[in-house]
């Protein structure tokens, strides 16, 4: 499969049995240099221990069955950060620089968090067992997407809806708005006879218009026709008739290729329609509030949550590895944007031996040899088997 490249940071997140660790009084801080040795990093800040945890343990059906929930989880909650990405990008018009300032977790910009990564004790407790775990996480994450899709559904709408107002105010006399060019001294208002129509008119037509119109149908009033406005390319006449006239008038307006305009004169009405903008605007205006401050809030928390439920699958991951009792250790690695596959190859050539002569893999990370039961064991873990623990995080 041709490599492609990441949306955003990458980061390993690895897990590893204490015993591959060099010789050293300290566990973690001897793996640590060795694994910046071994993918020759630039920085000492692009490994990090990674503090994951002991979680209360069921049996081994249990753990394999998380395994693969955990997996199923772990999409669903990426997916969602990367959604509500997304829409920040979205509502800010794509302005990366604003995007980026927005994405906070724990106070602290979306790298720090992850390379200083905590487990917040006091929002999951660890003495719960780890079903309970992830039921608490989904819940929550799922109760964010579904809150922000609702906001930004009704923003998007709100959005639409100025958009189709504002195009009413602009275009030519035959489609625009009118409730802002005609006052009420241009109708009759208040007879029970006679009714003023509006007839747009193309330039090139106004004088065979001003010699027909009073005889197009019976009862206009004769000289009755007057301009309200011109543009580009129409005059905007008021005509005035008998009301039974009018049907027919607007029939044969029509057929002469002029443009009446559905309009009657109604105090409330203009009045509504001159405050239509304006209350477009500021429920477009509301509801971009209401977007930016959920989004915020949604990634924040979801990416919270993603990072603790990648926490428990390491956990889970590596006693169904590594084995009774939990011995191991986690750490965050960001291998060089210009070495990323040569950084996993290097991975595997240092601890491939893990998975003993059953598991070997060439230069280019091709498995050359491969067990049958290894391979069993794979397909109830993961799909894609790995000599040790390691998970890719994409920061979006």
């Amino acid at each position: 499969m041709a490599f492609v490249a990441p949306t955003g940071p990458l980061y390993y997140l690895i897990s590893l049995p204490s015993s591959v660790a060099p010789a050293g009084s300290d566990t973690e801080s001897a793996l640590v240099r060795d694994l910046s040795t071994t993918l020759n990093l630039p920085s000492k800040d692009d490994v990090t221990q990674f503090l994951i945890p002991h979680f209360k343990i069921g049996t081994l059906d249990q753990l394999v069955q998380q395994s693969d929930e955990l997996a199923k989880a772990d999409g669903q909650f990426e997916a969602i950060v990367s959604r509500t990405v997304d829409i920040l990008k979205a509502v800010y018009d794509g302005k990366a620089d604003q995007v980026t300032a927005l994405k906070i977790v724990s106070d602290k910009p979306v790298e720090m968090y992850l390379k200083s990564f905590q487990w917040n004790a006091a929002k999951y407790r660890v003495d719960k067992p780890i079903a309970e775990q992830m039921d608490t996480l989904s819940k929550e994450v799922f109760a964010l997407d579904a809150d922000l899709k609702t906001v930004y559904t009704n923003y998007m709408n709100a959005k639409s809806n100025l958009g189709a107002v504002e195009r009413k105010q602009v275009g030519n006399l035959s489609t625009r708005s009118l409730h802002d060019i005609v006052k009420k001294s241009d109708f009759v208002v208040g007879s029970d006879y006679l009714e003023t129509v509006l007839v747009a008119v193309p330039k090139s037509s106004v004088k065979q218009f001003i010699k027909a119109y009073e005889t197009l149908v019976p009862m206009v009033v004769p000289r009755s026709a007057n301009v309200i406005a011109n543009d580009d390319e129409f005059f905007l006449y008021s005509v005035t008739m008998f009301k039974k006239s009018v049907p027919e008038f607007l029939h044969k307006c029509r057929e002469s290729k002029w443009y009446p305009r559905e309009f009657k004169w109604s105090d409330g009405v203009i009045e509504d329609l001159k405050k239509e903008k304006e209350k477009a605007s500021e429920q477009e205006r509301r509801l971009w509030g209401e977007v930016v401050r959920l989004a915020r809030a949604t990634y924040t928390d979801s990416f919270q949550a993603w990072i603790h439920l990648k926490s428990i699958r390491v956990f889970v991951e590596s006693v169904l590895r590594y084995g009774l009792p939990p011995d191991f250790v986690s750490v965050l690695v960001k291998p060089p944007v210009a070495s990323i596959q040569k950084a996993k190859v290097a991975l595997t050539q240092k601890y491939g031996f893990l998975a003993g002569n059953a598991f070997t893999k060439d230069k280019r990370g091709k498995i050359v040899q491969e067990d049958q039961g290894l391979q069993e064991y794979s397909t109830l873990v993961d799909t894609e088997y790995e000599a040790f623990v390691i998970y890719e995080i994409v920061v979006v």
